[in-house]
């Protein structure tokens, strides 16, 4: 990504403790919620990979080609898993494809790469409708952490550290919110 060392570096900051987040969340649930904490920690992962500053690490120029096949077979997965109907699948497809995006993008030689798609100068068509998205889900995803009542005795919930679904959904709102600074910075 372009742009400034430091905040790469918090991005990636970022993102590899939602991954990490992630992972744990998966060895203490299964099914579809399982399903989707793996879509996540590769998310997250991935994301720091490519957040990494380019000006401190310079990716091999076939770092894109594999970004954008491992989000491209992210992409055809969440495409499987939402043809069921889930609607969480329906963003880790949006997600993927918006990786496979940004590695196309990126490969292409940046900056460069964006003005053919836009009009002279401005943002191109498809980084505006992702960042419009994902405005739209951190703000809508970001309202729900807001709580509403306490009960008498605290907070509603229980079990150890990191086991409300809060904590999933601030990761999700984290991951929303680097996704959006990657788009601006891309």
């Amino acid at each position: 990504m372009h742009g400034p060392a430091m905040s790469g570096w918090l991005l990636v900051a970022l993102c590899v403790t939602a991954g990490a987040y992630c992972l744990a969340r998966m060895r203490s649930c299964s099914g579809a919620e399982r399903r989707a904490a793996v879509d996540e920690a590769v998310m997250g992962f991935g994301m720091a990979a490519m957040a990494v500053p380019a000006a401190v690490v310079a990716p091999p120029e076939w770092a894109w080609a594999v970004y954008a096949v491992v989000f491209g077979a992210a992409s055809v997965r969440a495409l499987w898993s939402a043809r069921r109907g889930a609607g969480h699948h329906v963003h880790h497809l949006v997600g993927s494809l918006a990786m496979v995006y940004m590695a196309v993008t990126m490969a292409g030689g940046g900056g460069g790469a964006h003005t053919a798609h836009g009009a002279a100068g401005g943002v191109p068509l498809v980084t505006g409708l992702l960042l419009a998205y994902y405005t739209v889900y951190v703000l809508r995803s970001g309202l729900r952490l807001v709580p509403v009542a306490v009960g008498a005795f605290g907070p509603v919930g229980g079990g150890g550290w990191g086991t409300g679904p809060e904590v999933a959904l601030a990761c999700r709102v984290s991951m929303g919110l680097a996704m959006v600074a990657m788009l601006v910075a891309v």
